[in-house]
């Protein structure tokens, strides 16, 4: 096993179309990093911060993100987070942009979307219960089978809900995004 890299600031590295070594990464910074196509499986994170860092492509199968990993303004277009390591999975998005991401059949309570774009994320039979959407668009987003209770959706925009296809207890949803959960049915509300 490789030695651990701590308290670590990466800035500006390009590691695109690299293998990252199986290590672990703890209480580390990546700041404006480019992992575009890098394989970072098997890989560690604890307590890590992304920063403006360009995520297309990765491949995360089996990664571990661990006590809250946190993407600040990151793109993560066509981000897997199905294929990562579940066990203590814990990670919070502010400002990003998530389309065509994948969190299909992942447990992910009380995860945090601040501000981000999510066209066309797959939340098929995810478990989000307890998670919020502040502020986030959710153009084409994927919800079938997706337990979805608790969840604040207030603030989120642009979503598509099938109340019968998805279990929803005590989510919130505002006034303005209640069209959002009738839309199969072709009403309009105004």
């Amino acid at each position: 096993m490789s030695i651990p890299i701590i308290d670590k600031t990466f800035t500006n590295q390009d590691f695109s179309g690299q293998k990252l070594s199986s290590t672990e990464y703890d209480n580390c910074i990546f700041e404006q990093c480019n992992f575009m196509e890098t394989d970072m499986s098997v890989v560690t994170f604890l307590e890590c911060r992304f920063i403006g860092c360009n995520f297309t492509k990765v491949m995360i199968k089996q990664t571990a993100f661990r006590d809250e990993c946190f993407f600040e303004e990151c793109k993560l277009v066509g981000a897997n987070f199905a294929s990562c390591d579940d066990f203590m999975f814990s990670v919070k998005f502010k400002g990003c942009l998530l389309d065509y991401s994948s969190f299909y059949g992942f447990e992910i309570k009380n995860i945090q979307f601040d501000d981000c774009k999510l066209n066309g994320t797959d939340f098929t039979e995810a478990n989000l219960t307890g998670a919020s959407f502040l502020n986030s668009d959710l153009s084409n987003t994927i919800f079938v089978n997706t337990i979805a209770e608790k969840v604040d959706f207030t603030t989120a925009s642009n979503f598509d809900i099938d109340p019968a296809r998805n279990r929803l207890k005590k989510a919130k949803f505002s006034k303005q995004g209640l069209s959002g959960l009738l839309r199969k049915y072709d009403i309009i509300v105004q």
